[in-house]
């Protein structure tokens, strides 16, 4: 977050905490509102924050604020775009970490502003939507293996058992058991790593 946004000052003034940002009400020139919970009590830090025109403290590390004209919203290049990121969304030490779904042509032009503008930011992961990661045979054995308990440790269902369940041979569930596997720790192999 830029210097001057209300919770990029406040979280690098506050390295350990979390800011959990809840909901957030954008509107003109930077103002707006928003309800963030911290791992930290933070109260002094948002009262004393130019950006920040009125606090109301919710109990439990909870608050409300009314952000001042030009004390942070969506950066310009979020708006610029025309994108929204998911709420919540957590900030710590300054850095913001969004999720926005978009198209591709978005993300590319998001990321071409961050660069042109000289914003620091790292992607994390992107994901198409645009196909399924399971086939929809796949998806049902996935979600009868996981509802009957066939990953909980222990095991609430045996291979054999879920094979007379499905209505499949032992040998022919376990070959799809293993495709699934495979198909899902590929695809968050990479953020598997980073966490």
């Amino acid at each position: 977050m830029p210097e001057g946004h209300w919770s990029g000052d406040v979280s690098r003034q506050r390295p350990e905490a979390v800011l959990r940002i809840e909901e957030t009400m954008p509107l003109a020139r930077g103002r707006g509102t928003a309800k963030l919970s911290s791992s930290s009590e933070i109260t002094s830090e948002l009262n004393s924050h130019s950006g920040i025109d009125e606090v109301r403290d919710l109990g439990g590390n909870r608050y409300e604020v009314d952000i001042a004209p030009k004390g942070g919203g969506y950066i310009k290049e979020i708006r610029e775009v025309g994108v929204i990121p998911k709420s919540p969304f957590a900030v710590r030490d300054g850095w913001v970490d969004w999720t926005i779904e978009c198209s591709a042509d978005k993300s590319r032009e998001l990321v071409r502003l961050l660069r042109d503008n000289g914003v620091p930011y790292r992607v994390v992961s992107t994901r198409s939507t645009g196909s399924r990661m399971l086939t929809p045979r796949q998806r049902l054995i996935f979600d009868s293996a996981l509802n009957e308990g066939y990953w909980d440790t222990p095991r609430r269902i045996s291979l054999s058992a879920l094979a007379e369940l499905l209505g499949l041979s032992k040998s022919t569930l376990s070959v799809h058991l293993h495709n699934i596997e495979g198909v899902v720790l590929n695809t968050f192999a990479d953020e598997i790593r980073r966490n």
